[in-house]
């Protein structure tokens, strides 16, 4: 809150500052009280500054600007249009921002969540983003940082196929592991895509990917995530 609201007080009045001369000088309590309802709010917002920097708590605006501050992956993240519909509130980051293991959603199986995971409204992923920025940073570029900054966005797991592979051998000369040729491949599972979801993903894993990798993007329906939602 950085505006007025009618009815706000002043954690630090100003009438109880002023020389004793003063106390019941009603000119000056009423005057010194209309700069206590401009300068209410601002107090308010020193006195619980600290929640402006938890991304569970900060008002929506403000987490916004978070992001951009701590160089989240949002692409494509709207809570505008839940607030339309409705939204909900500040206070909850899903706490599986600090699950998910290397390679997490890169199989089939991860599309029987879609429904569900996909259900999370957006506010609750730009929160969830903001919260694991740091994490992820700290893992990007490689294929749990990048299935974790998809999950974030869209909130269904990719499916992630890659030319890279590690293996180990008994003898020397072994078969090497992987395709010589570097590639990536994302697919993503949801229920009702249209062609702005493969622009949001194409995006997203242009900046999440290794940068040396070549990369193709694809955004299909899930019929998994459709007989769950219908359940």
């Amino acid at each position: 809150m950085r505006g007025s609201l009618d009815g706000l007080g002043s954690s630090a009045p100003i009438g109880a500052m002023l020389p004793a001369i003063f106390a019941d000088d009603d000119l000056a309590q009423r005057f010194v009280a209309g700069l206590d309802e401009v300068l209410a709010p601002l107090l308010v917002v020193l006195d619980n500054l600290d929640a402006y920097f938890d991304p569970a708590l900060a008002p929506l605006d403000f987490t916004r600007w978070l992001a951009d501050w701590v160089g989240a992956e949002t692409e494509g993240i709207d809570p505008g249009a839940d607030a339309a519909g409705g939204g909900v509130g500040a206070g909850a980051v899903p706490a599986s921002t600090e699950a998910g293991g290397t390679g997490a959603g890169s199989g089939p199986a991860s599309a029987a969540g879609a429904g569900r995971a996909g259900a999370l409204p957006a506010e609750l992923r730009l929160r969830a983003a903001v919260a694991a920025a740091a994490r992820l940073h700290r893992v990007r570029g490689t294929r749990r940082g990048l299935s974790e900054a998809v999950r974030l966005v869209f909130g269904v797991p990719p499916e992630i196929r890659e030319s890279g592979a590690a293996a180990w051998h008994a003898r020397p000369l072994g078969p090497v592991p992987g395709d010589r040729r570097p590639h990536l491949h994302v697919t993503l599972r949801l229920p009702d895509p249209s062609p702005a979801d493969h622009h949001r993903l194409d995006t997203l894993v242009a900046a999440a990917r290794p940068a040396h990798m070549p990369y193709t993007v694809e955004v299909i329906a899930s019929a998994v995530a459709e007989r769950t939602t219908d359940r």
